[in-house]
């Protein structure tokens, strides 16, 4: 189970951004963040980048995965019906639920999903 944002597990630091211009102001191979946006997840699968796409349906999941996305975050109930389809369709892409305390990853674990992103990283 993926644990990323949690005090106790290093992770990779996150640059949320909101335009494709922003990425200019990153650091190279840095792991980007942003919300479903067709026109940065296009730029971002052309550029070979590792981002974090913030996704609100199912269809915006399989179009992130599509696009070769790094981590796929949506909200807890919906990570659990996007995890059913992820398995199914053997995604490349990790789902993460987005969660506020470390009290939620038990929830999570036992929903069989990939991991968790604490809500405060992303945009």
């Amino acid at each position: 189970m993926l644990l990323i944002g949690d005090k106790l597990i290093p992770f990779t630091d996150i640059f949320n951004i909101s335009s494709i211009d922003e990425i200019k102001n990153t650091k190279a191979n840095a792991l980007i963040s942003f919300r479903y946006n067709e026109n940065i997840l296009t730029y971002s699968y052309k550029n070979d980048l590792d981002y974090v796409v913030v996704i609100s349906s199912i269809k915006e999941a399989i179009y992130a995965n599509s696009l070769n996305a790094k981590y796929i975050a949506c909200q807890k109930n919906l990570a659990k019906d996007i995890q059913k389809i992820a398995d199914n369709y053997m995604f490349d892409s990790k789902i993460l639920a987005l969660i506020s305390t470390d009290d939620e990853i038990e929830e999570i674990a036992l929903n069989e999903i990939d991991g968790i992103i604490y809500k405060n990283l992303l945009t």
